[in-house]
C-alpha cells in the first residue's frame, strides 16, 4: 500500500466510526424523547438516519476492503447487493434532505396552516415517494447488470462492464443524477432561499423596533445598547449561516462525486484513482455531517442526548458505588472471621 492508500484507508475508518456513533445517538434521541417522535420532521430525520446507518455498516467496510486489497471484496452477489444498496441509500438520503427543506419552507412561509399542510399522513406519503423513487434506479441497474465493483472508487456501485451498452449506460447515469442530485439541489435552493427571505424580513421588522426602542430610551447604559446591536447583528447572520450550512454541505459532499461520475463517462478525460476514492470519501462524509447538521446541534436533540449521557453516567456511578460498598462489606466480614 502506498502512503496515499494508507491515508485514504485511515480516513474511511474515521468516517465509519464517527458516522456510526453520531447516527446511533440520533436514533437513541428519537427513541428516548416523546416530543421528538411527535414532530413531523422527526420522520424525515429517522429515515435519513436509517439510510446513513445502513450506508455505514454495508458500503463503507467494503470500500475500506477495496482500498486495502485493490480488488473486489467478497463475491459478485455480495457486491451487487451492496451496489444496489449504495444507489438506493444515496438517492433516499438526498430526497430526505429535500423533504426536510420542504417541511421547513411550509413551517416558516405558511406558519398558520403548517399543521394542516404537513401532517403525519402527508409525511408518510412523501416518504413513500422517496422510497419508490430511490428503489426504481437500482432495480433498473441491477436488471441490466450495471452494478459491480468499480476500481476507480474502490466500491461496489453503478458500473458498466459491457462496451456495447455504453450509450444506454450514459443516458441512464445522466437521468439518475439529474433526478437525484440535481432535483434535490433545486428543491433545497428554492425552499431554503424562500425561508431566508422570510427570516430577513422578520429580522428587519425586529431591527426597526429595536432601533426605535433604543432611541426612546435615552438613559440606557452604553453597554446595554452595544449588546442589543450585537444581538441584532447575530440575528441577521444566524439564518444565513444555517441555510448556507444546509446547502453548502450538500454541494461540498455530493457534487465532486457526481461530477466525477459524469466526467468518467467521457473516454477523453483520465481520472486519477486517488481522486476517485477521495470523491467517494467526500460523499461518505455527508453520512457523518447529517446527524450534526440536522439533529444533534439543535436545542431539543442536544438536551435529549445530554440527558441520555447523564442517565448512563449516573447508572454507572451507582453501580460502581454499589460494587465498592459490597467489596468493603466483604472485607469487613473477612476481618471479623
Amino acid at each position: 500500500m502506498s502512503i496515499w492508500e494508507v491515508i485514504l484507508a485511515f480516513v474511511v475508518v474515521v468516517l465509519m466510526l464517527v458516522a456510526l456513533l453520531a447516527n446511533v445517538l440520533v436514533l437513541m434521541c428519537f427513541l428516548y424523547s416523546a416530543d421528538i417522535r411527535k414532530q413531523v420532521p422527526g420522520l424525515f430525520i429517522l429515515n435519513l438516519t436509517f439510510c446513513n446507518l445502513l450506508m455505514t455498516v454495508s458500503n463503507m467496510p467494503l470500500t475500506l476492503a477495496g482500498i486495502i486489497y485493490k480488488s473486489q471484496p467478497g463475491g459478485d452477489q455480495i457486491c451487487q447487493i451492496v451496489g444496489f444498496l449504495e444507489t438506493f441509500l444515496t438517492t433516499n438520503s438526498m430526497l430526505s434532505m429535500a423533504a426536510l427543506s420542504i417541511d421547513r419552507w411550509i413551517a416558516v412561509v405558511f406558519p398558520l396552516s403548517y399543521h394542516s399542510k404537513m401532517r403525519y399522513k402527508d409525511a408518510a406519503l412523501i416518504l413513500s415517494y422517496t422510497w419508490l423513487h430511490s428503489v426504481s434506479f437500482p432495480i433498473v441497474a441491477a436488471s441490466l447488470s450495471w452494478v459491480g465493483f468499480h476500481h476507480l472508487y474502490a466500491s461496489c456501485t453503478l458500473y458498466n462492464k459491457r462496451p456495447e451498452d455504453r450509450t444506454q449506460f450514459v443516458i441512464f447515469t445522466g437521468v439518475f443524477h439529474t433526478l437525484s442530485f440535481l432535483l434535490s439541489l433545486i428543491v433545497l435552493c428554492f425552499t431554503y432561499l424562500k425561508v431566508l427571505k422570510v427570516a430577513r424580513f422578520h429580522c428587519k421588522r425586529i431591527d426597526v423596533i429595536t432601533m426605535q426602542t433604543l432611541v426612546l430610551l435615552v438613559d440606557i447604559h452604553p453597554s446595554v445598547r452595544e449588546r442589543c446591536l450585537e444581538e441584532q447583528k447575530r440575528r441577521r447572520q444566524r439564518a444565513t449561516k444555517k441555510i448556507s450550512t444546509f446547502i453548502g454541505t450538500f454541494i461540498l459532499c455530493f457534487a465532486p462525486y457526481v461530477i466525477t461520475r459524469l466526467v468518467e463517462l467521457s473516454s477523453v478525460v483520465h481520472i486519477n484513482s486517488h481522486w476517485g476514492i477521495i470523491s467517494k470519501c467526500l460523499a461518505y462524509s455527508k453520512v457523518v455531517s447529517d446527524p450534526f447538521v440536522y439533529s444533534l446541534l439543535r436545542h431539543q436533540y442536544k438536551k435529549t442526548w445530554k440527558d441520555i449521557i447523564n442517565k448512563i453516567l449516573k447508572r454507572s456511578s451507582i453501580n460502581s458505588s454499589a460494587l465498592t460498598s459490597e467489596s468493603h462489606n466483604q472485607n469487613i466480614l473477612q476481618l471479623n472471621e
